[in-house]
């Protein structure tokens, strides 16, 4: 698929053309550059999002990671910024978008985007963020508070009941 047509599936997925998804079709075309990643089956390729805008979308469609599969994770930093993982090679990258002009509007913004090669849009960076371990399958388990079935590993012991998280009493010592 090249890459006009690539953009096309990307677009059609997001729903509309704009910088936001820009942003994440050039960081998904350089990390398959930087790491020779391509599409992810399974969860070879591992993507942590530090914001969860539109780019977001693109990185799904292109490299096939997605909250299902496991191999998207969002660490919210409200940051641009996109942690790429081989997991055959091991090599990962982090790309960090530059400043871009200031004073753009939104259509010049776009222009801008999509007139830059991605080594000219991003900061290439080591991963600050250990590579996740796979995904993992949790038992279910029956709150005792609502009754909804709940991951065990989302479930809170309070006094000798298990509870979901919606169930069990928020509990910190410096918020009181």
């Amino acid at each position: 698929m090249n890459e006009r047509e690539l953009w096309e599936k990307c677009t059609a997925f997001h729903g509309h053309e704009c910088g936001g998804l820009t942003i994440g079709f050039k960081a998904a075309l350089y990390a398959i550059e930087l790491l020779d990643l391509h599409f992810s089956a399974d969860e070879q390729v591992v993507c942590v999002t530090e914001n969860d805008a539109c780019g977001v979308d693109a990185i799904q469609v292109i490299l096939g990671c997605s909250v299902g599969k496991g191999n998207l994770l969002f660490h919210l930093r409200g940051k641009q910024a996109f942690s790429f993982y081989n997991r055959a090679t091991g090599r990962s990258v982090r790309l960090v978008l530059r400043d871009r002009p200031q004073g753009m509007s939104r259509e010049e913004s776009f222009a801008y985007f999509q007139s830059h090669a991605p080594r000219d849009l991003f900061d290439v960076k080591e991963t600050t963020i250990r590579l996740p371990e796979s995904a993992r399958l949790f038992q279910s388990v029956k709150c005792e508070g609502c009754g909804e079935t709940t991951a065990e590993n989302m479930i809170r012991l309070e006094n000798g009941r298990k509870l979901c998280l919606d169930c069990a009493g928020a509990y910190s010592r410096f918020d009181v």
